[in-house]
């Protein structure tokens, strides 16, 4: 009785493996569980068995019927994968055609369009991109930028952290609130002096006009023996005046603190917003745009570098805020909205990427 058993096993599962397509995997399962299947026949004939036997035969068949389920399961999930696979590879679209004569012309994201601007004037200034992960860890994302244990930025209201196995928040898996853990990564890997720029995507529990859980950044970082605040206020005055397309772009330094620089600045730009229209570099107002600083002598410890040697200044902006103030756009959600009549407003012709080569504008 116990090899009719494992030779009905080897069928059942050698019937599931050779299951081609969904309906085929339904036949199989019919045929092995279903009212007249054979294992459903084998557990009826068990009451014709001597009671000693029947035990054993009960307990044979139901881990037969365990097996045979499982496998079902996984056969099904590997049919519906495949499908889907199938599916993508029918329905694949090749974005790096041109446009068909007659429809829609494809448009740049304004915040597609920011990012290029940056990295194209930083690149001028001879800074290199940096990248890193978006889950960070606790070490990166927080304690080597100085940043306290009780501080609030560490609290989950304000940062989202992925839950482990015990369905709690793990502090080693954060997703990053800034570009800085890139800073942090690039300090303890490339060899000073350098000068680098890191925009991506950040993250934070909030949302309204000017704050969306999900928002872009870009930090700048310079290490080197002799830069001191003026090398950072150049920089960045070069900046606004290339980015804003403006003559002249005065900035205002406002004293403000950040775990991870010192001296820590405020930056506002000189604006103008009479007759309900905003001009940057012009008027008797003022705007903040930034953040930046000196960094922290123990932000550089962290990473290994001597203070005493080493020093740097370090920025931060979000790109989504200097689109908005640069092409007049209100409402910071609605750069996710994936709004077609928004985009072709506010969208720009492809052949407009700024480049190193051709500038801001072709």
């Amino acid at each position: 009785m116990a090899e009719d058993f494992n030779q009905l096993r080897e069928d059942l599962l050698r019937a599931v493996s050779a299951a081609a397509s969904p309906e085929a995997l339904e036949t199989v399962r019919i045929d092995a569980l279903g009212r007249k299947g054979r294992l459903t026949l084998a557990m009826k004939a068990l009451g014709g068995l001597p009671p000693e036997e029947r035990r054993a035969a009960g307990e044979t068949l139901n881990r037969i019927k365990g097996d045979i389920s499982a496998a079902l399961g996984e056969r099904a999930a590997a049919l519906e994968a495949a499908a889907l696979r199938q599916q993508l590879e029918r329905e694949r679209v090749d974005v790096t055609l041109p446009a068909r004569p007659g429809g829609v012309p494809g448009l740049l994201h304004p915040l597609t369009q920011t990012w290029d601007e940056v990295v194209a004037i930083f690149g001028e200034m001879g800074f290199t991109v940096a990248e890193g992960p978006d889950i960070e860890d606790d070490f990166h994302n927080f304690t080597a930028l100085n940043i306290p244990a009780e501080h609030p930025a560490r609290q989950e209201h304000d940062t989202f952290y992925l839950r482990g196995e015990n369905g709690q928040a793990d502090p080693d898996r954060v997703l990053r609130t800034h570009t800085s853990p890139v800073q942090i990564r690039s300090m303890r890997t490339v060899p000073p002096p350098f000068r680098i720029i890191a925009p991506g995507r950040t993250y934070r529990a909030d949302s309204d006009m000017t704050h969306t859980p999900m928002f872009s950044q870009v930090e700048g970082l310079v290490i080197d023996r002799g830069s001191h605040f003026g090398h950072l206020k150049g920089c960045l005055q070069e900046f606004c005046r290339a980015y804003f397309e403006v003559e002249e772009a005065p900035l205002r330094f406002r004293a403000s603190y950040f775990p991870f620089t010192e001296p820590s600045a405020e930056v506002d730009i000189r604006c103008d917003r009479r007759d309900g229209e905003l001009k940057i570099g012009t008027g008797d107002g003022w705007l903040e745009i930034l953040g930046c600083g000196m960094v922290h002598p123990n932000v550089l410890r962290a990473c290994g570098l001597d203070p005493e040697e080493w020093q740097g200044f370090a920025f931060g902006m979000g790109l989504e805020r200097i689109a908005m103030l640069k092409y007049g756009i209100p409402d910071l959600r609605t750069f996710f909205d994936a709004d077609l009549r928004w985009l072709r407003h506010y969208g720009f012709q492809p052949l407009e990427t700024p480049s190193l080569l051709r500038g801001l504008r072709p």
